[in-house]
């Protein structure tokens, strides 16, 4: 296990590294340029260059454009075309659509267009000039570095520590704009979702709550002066009186691990800090209400609640946003064995509420309630958990957008507000009262971990039984069910574990920061 996880803590340094900090003399290699182009509002087969398109193209004395010309209709968003030999410089140019040029927030979309449209077209030009194994690309800023940057470091990214044969390395680097600043910034949020999706990608076997305890460990200490870590045994979690958490891991030969990450950013140190507690089930057979086995082994992901909270701390750090931020990640395996929970089982939670269990598959609520207990005991300014919660929030809204439970408006208005500039979009549900009667109607106990009508608004009730445990007056739940993973929806993203929502999270945290 010791190999594993120093395999893993090399792995998260590898895929982290600041993509934009090489020396020049690593740039003596093969080398690639992605530029960006507008449609041309008005004009058939024809387009508006960047800037930095256009001092290439009047370097060349209009040989780009008319190549672009020539070589067929006139690009549109999400298309591209590469050119060899262009400039000495770069053996390989891709030229890639942006689509119009005034693209901006979209009502509708809920999101900023013209971000969008940045990310996605970037990051298929640097994953085209990565398939033709050009080692050192340079990234036109396309008006909005931050975009840029973010396309580039998330559609590079690949989960293949465990494979022979590896998709080669591409390091990448700001042209031909100075908005260093907003670079940078979007490399960070970049690795900061890369990580989560790093943890969340990795099988079950190379992350036990264990490991991922470390890798968040080994990731925060460059941040050492404000950031404090505590890995909580089982004995603290005894302790604490944490016997729904206990309930959920007790079925497991992996001794839980409770992580609990401080940081301190604000030069005020008495400033109530933003809570983010993450569910974290680094394996989920169901326990004794076995799961299927079809897909059963993307629940090596079920932790992507505390993938995305952890990842958002160290981004958080990294930034050295002014804000302070309490990470909280309950850490277990969910398993069957003589020991493990079964259903009709009744536990009591960290604030004496009674739990009958009828079915041990609904177990990520269980760890939550006792994380949002203890998390009321740092008086929080506002509490966001995020969860793998319900196959029912796929049902609802599948991976278009993260669905929020919130008793907050003025919470909900800043995660939106956060979702629109990301891309990485939430969309409001319901928390009526009409869902509670649903979990606490219960034969044995105070409260039932499923809701008496089944499947009806299983995330809706999910949600009214995490309520049972929040008396805070801003706090929001986050169902990421539905966009625990990728396909092919989000265009900058590869196949698999998406690591959503963390630039959402992040980007909430440096809005709250700078409103004080």
């Amino acid at each position: 296990m010791f190999t594993l996880k120093r395999a893993l803590l090399t792995a998260a340094r590898t895929n982290q590294c600041r993509f934009f900090s090489g020396s020049q003399s690593n740039w003596d290699a093969r080398k690639g340029l992605v530029l960006g182009v507008y449609e041309k509002e008005g004009e058939e087969n024809t387009v508006d260059l960047t800037p930095a398109a256009r001092s290439l193209d009047n370097a060349l004395s209009g040989k780009l454009s008319e190549l672009l010309k020539i070589s067929g209709p006139a690009l549109k968003k999400g298309k591209n075309r590469i050119f060899y030999g262009l400039h000495v410089d770069f053996p390989c140019v891709a030229v890639v659509g942006l689509g119009k040029k005034n693209a901006g927030v979209c009502g509708s979309e809920n999101w900023d267009a013209g971000k969008e449209n940045v990310r996605a077209a970037l990051s298929a030009g640097c994953r085209l000039l990565q398939d033709l194994e050009v080692s050192h690309v340079e990234v036109d800023a396309c008006g909005d570095a931050q975009a840029a940057a973010e396309g580039a470091v998330l559609g590079l990214f690949q989960y293949d520590e465990l494979k022979t044969k590896k998709k080669i390395k591409v390091t990448t680097r700001l042209h031909g704009s100075d908005d260093m600043a907003g670079w940078d910034k979007g490399v960070l949020y970049g690795e900061g979702q890369n990580l989560a999706r790093l943890l969340m990608e990795a099988p079950a076997n190379h992350v036990t709550p264990t490991v991922f305890a470390d890798t968040i460990e080994e990731k925060l200490a460059p941040y050492s002066e404000r950031v404090t870590v505590h890995k909580r045994c089982q004995a603290w979690i005894e302790e604490q009186q944490m016997g729904a958490f206990l309930s959920v891991s007790r079925g497991s030969e992996e001794p839980p691990v409770f992580l609990e990450l401080h940081y301190n950013g604000s030069p005020d140190k008495t400033q109530a800090p933003l809570l983010l507690v993450g569910k974290g089930i680094t394996f989920d057979t169901g326990g004794i209400s076995l799961k299927p086995p079809s897909g059963m082994d993307a629940m090596r992901a079920d932790m992507g609640g505390a993938a995305t909270v952890c990842s958002a701390v160290v981004t958080a750090a990294a930034l050295n946003l002014p804000i302070n931020i309490i990470g909280l990640a309950p850490l277990c395996e969910n398993m069957p064995s003589g020991k493990a929970t079964k259903p009709g089982d009744v536990v009591r939670a960290k604030n004496g509420k009674t739990i009958q269990v009828d079915n041990t598959d609904a177990e990520g609520r269980l760890v939550l309630a006792d994380a949002l207990c203890y998390a009321h005991t740092f008086s929080p300014r506002a509490i966001v958990n995020a969860a793998t919660l319900t196959g029912a929030m796929d049902v609802a809204l599948g991976s278009a957008a993260t669905g929020v439970f919130t008793n907050s408006d003025w919470l909900w208005e800043g995660l939106h507000k956060a979702s629109v500039v990301t891309g990485d979009r939430m969309w409001r549900m319901p928390l009526f009262q009409h869902y509670t009667g649903q979990v606490t109607d219960s034969q044995l106990a105070d409260l039932n971990n499923v809701g008496k009508y089944s499947r009806s608004g299983g995330a809706c009730t999910a949600a009214a039984f995490l309520r049972e445990f929040v008396t805070a007056p801003h706090w929001a739940h986050l169902d990421i069910a539905g966009v625990m993973s990728n396909k092919d929806e989000v265009p900058y993203l590869r196949k698999g574990m998406s690591g959503r929502p963390t630039r959402t999270l992040v980007e909430f945290a440096a809005g709250l920061a700078h409103q004080d």
